[in-house]
């Protein structure tokens, strides 16, 4: 695969009998020898250990960083604790979302973002801008380093062997721990449903890292394959499908993701790109919805399936699979409004046919995080 880069865990990957494929600019994992079925039902009864190295790593550094990112995203960064961290999103002036962003209070002057692979450049390049009165740098622009996730109901137990301090830790908390494969810097949240951490590291450990998470019965190395059905299953957004520039966030369903200080009649409403728009869906609804979508039978209803009421056409699904917690196809997409409800019977049109699909609530299972 020419002109792809590798993560520190290529060889890893290859020597564990992945399959690779490209994906955002690098050669990912999509499955191992277990296959994304067997995969998918680990994470959510043991350990998955997942390679995310190919995302964004981005450091800002200045005077009053989380004032000057609020230029630029509609949550509250101004009052993030030291030590959380928030998910988040930047728009632009026409109210879509650039791309969706973990934010990391390290302390007052320094803040910590985690942006999806395939915008890290436009975004750093954005921040730069948007943010002058701030050092914007990528991880990458000095030293090289790899980020791990571990998920699933085992996650802690797992890495309390290599770094005990985790069992202390909350969900959304961000903590930098020395470790004897150096400064891990690592946060608990989740992409998957279940409880999890984000391990940052350098890329010099990486390798070693894994290897001494992998040599416990309860972690097995997981791909990007089961990693999407994990986050299909959670009902979270994945970048480039289901939420993009011509996405609002209330339209996404995102309005739990802007805090009240932000919205209108809040201390700091608005300020941020598009804001009129978004506050205005924000007071009075959106044209569309995000929603769950569960088709009949046993055939997922993928991305690009075009949804109808009647002779209606009312919306497109976005992202589809085989759920193998729920044993049943999901679905998630777009709606007209007046047809989100939850219970709302409409149709998808596979192969020219149309099926039946009934709009659910999000998540399709309940979410694991530790509260």
């Amino acid at each position: 695969m020419p002109d792809l880069k590798r993560t520190p865990l290529y060889n890893l990957h290859v020597a564990a009998g992945a399959k690779m494929v490209p994906f955002a600019g690098y050669e990912m994992p999509v499955q191992y020898g277990l296959g994304v079925m067997k995969e998918h039902l680990w994470t959510r009864q043991h350990a998955g250990l997942f390679d995310v190295s190919h995302m964004g790593q981005i450091w800002v550094e200045g005077p009053d960083p989380g004032a000057a990112l609020e230029r630029l995203v509609p949550q509250s960064v101004i009052d993030l604790k030291d030590g959380r961290q928030r998910y988040g999103f930047l728009t632009n002036d026409a109210a879509g979302i650039i791309d969706d962003l973990m934010i990391i209070r390290v302390d007052y002057s320094r803040l910590h973002l985690v942006v999806n692979a395939a915008k890290k450049d436009e975004v750093l390049a954005h921040l730069r801008e948007g943010m002058p009165e701030c050092h914007v740098e990528s991880f990458n622009a000095s030293v090289h380093y790899a980020l791990l996730a571990l998920q699933g109901p085992q996650a802690e137990h797992a890495l309390a062997q290599v770094i005990p301090g985790v069992r202390d830790m909350g969900f959304m908390e961000y903590r930098i721990f020395e470790t004897d494969f150096g400064r891990v810097d690592t946060t608990r949240s989740g992409y998957t449903g279940e409880d999890g951490f984000e391990l940052s590291l350098g890329a010099d450990q990486a390798e070693v890292f894994a290897k001494a998470l992998l040599a416990m019965d309860e972690v097995e190395l997981i791909g990007l394959g089961a990693r999407d059905s994990l986050r299909l299953e959670a009902g979270l957004c994945l970048y480039g499908n289901d939420i993009d520039t011509t996405t609002t966030p209330v339209e996404a369903a995102l309005e739990w993701a802007m805090q009240k200080i932000r919205r209108t009649g809040g201390e700091r409403a608005g300020g941020f790109p598009g804001s009129e728009r978004i506050l205005n869906q924000l007071d009075n609804g959106a044209p569309r919805r995000r929603v769950g979508l569960l088709p009949e039978g046993r055939a997922p209803m993928r991305a690009g399936t075009e949804l109808f009421a009647g002779d209606g056409h009312v919306g497109t699904v976005t992202s589809g699979a085989y759920g193998p917690s729920l044993e049943a196809p999901m679905s998630m997409g777009y709606v007209a409004t007046e047809h989100a409800q939850t219970g709302t019977p409409l149709e998808g049109e596979v192969r020219g046919k149309r099926m039946p699909v009934t709009v659910v609530d999000l998540p399709f299972r309940p979410s694991n995080y530790k509260r």
